[in-house]
């Protein structure tokens, strides 16, 4: 099948399994329509600038817009050709006969194949993007109805500050927006053309490159044309960007996980996202959070794979760079399974309010806003209102009591201990700094926790989407 590939230099075919080796038709199918449109492209090119027959060229144009209506189902996936490139070209041979070599004028499978991944690259971060903005969307939406829920906020996974979910869930927000901003500035490496690079030195035919990337939808040209067909830096990038993203998905995912267990009982999950025990009828498992967390693992895999692959091949084309191509579309589709996933189990989960408002008020959460009004209020040094209030808490939990029981008296007697005297601050400004919905009130600092923040955040990532 591949004889027209190899009769003018060997005078035997491939053994079977050297065929099934070497083959990449079956992973190439991913960029068949790129490759269809590369083919357009350069023989247009071709025919514009005089290089091959018009008669010919129309019929190449003609014969590749119908294997383009007729869709992949159309060619011959034969292992005996080695990429998606020989079986295109063997399906506009059998249409149009020894003319369908013109294609091949000036051009190489080395830029061909470079040109293709582009391209779909191209399209998968931009369908990408699009499905994280989305789900930045709703998290924004929910942000809003969410602006004065109160919540608790971690560090160590031990209770730090008083919050909101609306704050928390902007923090995922702005996560996301960065995985996007990311994707954005990878774009533009992406969206480069080295078509007409041909095997590594260019040709001696008078092409346009400039004319092919116009035609394929590329802002600009490679210019050198080792580098064109060497190159793959845009895929390890692209496959970084995936895994980082992941590991967003996947710490929200761990969320999740975490705040639906009975310990903590946060938030609920969607029945259409859980599952139940095979022995224990009365589980509620967050088991596609499990998945999205484990999962969120495969891209790191695939990004190593593809940099060790990387490392050591010297310029130019070698066909190592064929293997990388299915790591990467690997990377693309589980990390983009997960987003989805992930997006519809945080668009349906209910938030236990009662549950967060009861944890935002427990633990000594708003012992650092009792710090900072003894500074503001009596213009002590932080430390030593940290010590009073460390002091405060260590007494308490001696004595078994909660931040209700703290009262003017029993902050005085600590404040005599470390300082020797009593500091008061009276009733009113201890019950305002300990409890947690003036607290957060309090936090109107940009990127803060109070309601007005929150907005201004909210404001802000509302004009990322809308740009």
């Amino acid at each position: 099948m591949d004889d027209f590939l190899r009769a003018g230099r060997f005078d035997e075919k491939m053994t079977d399994d050297a065929a099934a080796f070497s083959t990449s038709i079956e992973f190439d199918q991913r960029i068949f329509e790129e490759d269809v449109k590369t083919n357009r492209a350069h023989t247009t090119m071709l025919m514009e600038e005089g290089i091959i027959p018009e008669d010919a060229g129309v019929k190449i144009i003609n014969a590749l817009n119908k294997l383009e209506s007729e869709g992949l189902s159309a060619l011959n996936i034969d292992p005996s050709f080695e990429d998606i490139h020989m079986a295109i070209e063997d399906y506009v041979t059998n249409l149009v006969g020894k003319e369908a070599g013109f294609m091949h004028t000036a051009k190489s499978r080395n830029d061909q194949v470079c040109t293709d991944i582009r391209l779909k690259l191209k399209s998968e971060i931009e369908n990408t993007t699009k499905n994280i903005k989305q789900f930045i969307t709703t998290i924004v939406e929910m942000a809003k109805e969410n602006l004065d829920t109160l919540f608790i906020a971690y560090t160590h996974l031990q209770h730090a500050q008083p919050t909101t979910f609306a704050h928390h869930l902007m923090a995922y927000a702005n996560e996301l927006r960065r995985d996007c901003e990311r994707f954005y500035d990878t774009y533009k490496r992406v969206d480069i053309s080295p078509l007409g690079a041909a095997a590594l030195t260019t040709t001696g035919f008078p092409i346009n490159r400039q004319r092919t990337a116009e035609l394929l939808g590329f802002s600009e040209v490679m210019d050198n044309s080792i580098d064109s067909v060497s190159s793959r830096d845009f895929v390890a990038e692209a496959a970084f960007d995936y895994a980082m993203l992941a590991t967003t998905l996947g710490k929200i995912a761990d969320e999740i996980v975490i705040w639906s267990s009975y310990e903590f009982r946060m938030v609920e999950c969607s029945n259409a996202y859980s599952s139940t025990s095979s022995i224990m009828p009365q589980k509620k498992n967050p088991d596609i959070a499990e998945l999205a967390r484990g999962k969120s693992t495969v891209a790191y895999g695939e990004l190593m794979t593809i940099l060790s692959m990387l490392k050591a091949i010297p310029h130019s084309y070698n066909r190592d760079l064929q293997e990388l191509t299915p790591h990467l579309w690997n990377t693309v589709d589980n990390t983009n399974d997960i987003l989805k996933i992930v997006h519809g189990m945080v668009a349906t989960l209910t938030i236990n309010k009662e549950r967060t408002k009861q944890l935002a008020s427990a633990n000594f959460a708003t012992a650092t806003e009792l710090a900072d009004i003894m500074v503001r209020e009596k213009n002590l040094p932080f430390r030593s209102a940290h010590t009073i209030v460390g002091k405060i808490v260590s007494d308490s939990i001696e004595k078994g009591i909660t931040t209700e029981d703290i009262d003017n008296e029993f902050v005085n007697k600590v404040s005599e201990e470390i300082l020797g005297e009593p500091i008061e601050l009276g009733e009113d400004l201890i019950r305002q700094a300990l409890d947690p919905a003036l607290n957060v009130k309090s936090r109107t600092v940009k990127g803060g926790c109070a309601p007005s923040a929150v907005r201004d955040a909210i404001d802000n990532m509302e004009k990322f989407l809308n740009e």
